[in-house]
């Protein structure tokens, strides 16, 4: 189940708040706990039970490590027991048919006759998600930054809370702790938190699905028989797309939170707007962003040991990065990509990027605006045969051209679509910068903002009512 549908806004919400409301607030961990546990067994009941042994197995670990305080040979052992656990379930699932894949792959080139078959196995909806937030809480108990929860249910309320289970934002055990033993909600905290529920659910059905329409019509032409002003288009379609979809997902998830009592940290700040690929992923997926800076990077050495290992450190956050985003050889070239770019930067172009001129403005805009279509781009497109058409159709001076070139630039495909999606274009423009949130900041507690949060409510559920496309991108990351 996901927010972005019928059954969640009008069947599981209403019925879960009704409740968490009127139970008294000693009770609410225990709710939170068995209702995301409802929520998420509504979409894929098998896998339940890889969450509840996750709870189990790092519950009883986190007290052990209490136990065996001043014994750091067993706490260490505790923690590789840990990770082991939690990472390899995580490996097993989302990476064996990757690896199977590529096995195979090599025997073929060696002419060796041995094949391994892939396994029949599906993703469990959250698994990147919540193995770094269980992986956290199990470090954060190691490095004594917090103690190890007491309540199993508290502990499941945690890890299971369905505002972020699915997709994030990843929270850390330490940032909610205070709030999962004591928290309070209001009226103010329901209302506000509704609005941005609103806020992120227009985003995703009213833009992300609609933008979504048109990279679906791209992929459906054929990347051989596009032109180059319409690959363009197709990729500005799919990264606004992708954009609103998460980031859309991402701020229901921060309203579910506050309606329920919580302060979940903002997932996203406006990266569209950045200026260089280092301020961009200051801005995109933020909490994913902190949790390989707190548990990968720091503890590498930073940039404390020198340029060489700066690099290399780099080097390993990105590879992970594009690795946790999917078993396939695009999301490693896409985390390279943006590696070398942050290397770029960091030694050569971030301060004349950063200068406060106009001119500086504009180029690194411009900039941003390539580095945004052409990563995305590799981000999409799995196959690398395909990727390397759609490419040639972005570049066609610069790559070798395959197949038919001889419409490359004929304007017919793009004037129709742009004609088409012109409205929604500008739309995804407008609602990219910060100024539709600096609106609404303004009018949110006024009567304009209470018109505008029931007009996107209506707008988004009439969407949803007709069946228009409905996906969700990150739903298997």
């Amino acid at each position: 189940m996901v927010f972005s549908s019928l059954l969640f806004i009008f069947v599981f919400l209403p019925i879960f708040m009704i409740i968490y409301y009127l139970f008294p607030a000693k009770s609410r961990n225990l709710l939170l706990f068995l209702g995301s546990l409802i929520f998420y067994s509504i979409g894929e009941p098998y896998y339940l039970f890889l969450i509840l042994c996750s709870i189990t197995v790092n519950f009883i670990i986190g007290r052990a490590m209490e136990r065996f305080r001043g014994r750091d040979f067993e706490r260490a052992l505790l923690l590789i027991l840990s990770l082991l656990y939690n990472f390899g379930f995580l490996l097993f699932f989302k990476y064996t048919n990757f690896f199977i894949e590529n096995i195979n792959a090599a025997l073929r080139l060696l002419s060796i006759p041995w094949r391994f078959y892939t396994l029949n196995i599906t993703l469990p909806l959250g698994i990147s998600f919540y193995t770094f937030q269980i992986a956290s809480y199990v470090i954060d108990v190691y490095v004594g930054k917090t103690k190890a929860d007491r309540s199993f249910v508290s502990l499941g309320a945690y890890l299971c809370m369905f505002p972020q289970l699915i997709a994030g934002p990843i929270v850390v055990y330490s940032d909610i702790h205070d709030a999962l033993k004591k928290r309070s909600v209001s009226i103010y905290g329901f209302d506000n938190g509704l609005k941005t529920f609103i806020m992120g659910l227009g985003y995703k059905v009213i833009i992300a699905n609609r933008i979504g329409t048109l990279w679906n019509e791209v992929c459906t032409i054929g990347y051989e028989s596009i032109s180059t002003p319409l690959a363009w288009l197709g990729a500005f379609a799919y990264s606004m797309q992708l954009y609103f979809d998460f980031c859309g997902y991402s701020l229901m998830a921060v309203g579910l939170g506050e309606m329920l009592g919580f302060r979940m940290p903002a997932n996203f700040r406006h990266p569209y707007m950045a200026r260089s690929v280092t301020d961009f992923w200051r801005r995109w997926h933020i909490t994913l962003g902190a949790w390989f800076r707190e548990y990968v990077y720091i503890p590498l050495g930073g940039n404390r040991k020198g340029r060489s290992r700066m690099v290399f450190n780099l080097l390993v956050v990105w590879f992970l990065t594009g690795f946790w985003h999917g078993a396939a050889w695009n999301f490693i070239l896409w985390g390279l990509f943006i590696f070398v770019l942050q290397i770029i930067e960091k030694n050569i172009t971030l301060k004349w990027l950063n200068a406060d001129n106009f001119f500086a403005k504009i180029i690194s805009h411009i900039y941003m605006i390539f580095y945004i279509l052409v990563s995305w781009t590799i981000f999409a497109i799995s196959d690398f045969h395909e990727l390397g058409v759609y490419l040639n159709r972005l570049f066609p001076f610069l790559i070798m051209n395959e197949g038919n070139t001889n419409d490359i630039f004929n304007l017919s495909d793009v004037t129709r679509l742009a004609a088409d999606y012109a409205p929604l274009l500008i739309a995804c423009v407008i609602f990219a910068t910060n100024l539709p949130d600096r609106l609404f900041h303004k009018i949110r507690n006024r009567f304009a903002g209470i018109v505008v949060a029931f007009v996107l409510f209506w707008w988004s559920v009439y969407y949803l009512c007709i069946g228009l496309n409905n996906p969700f991108l990150y739903f298997r990351y």
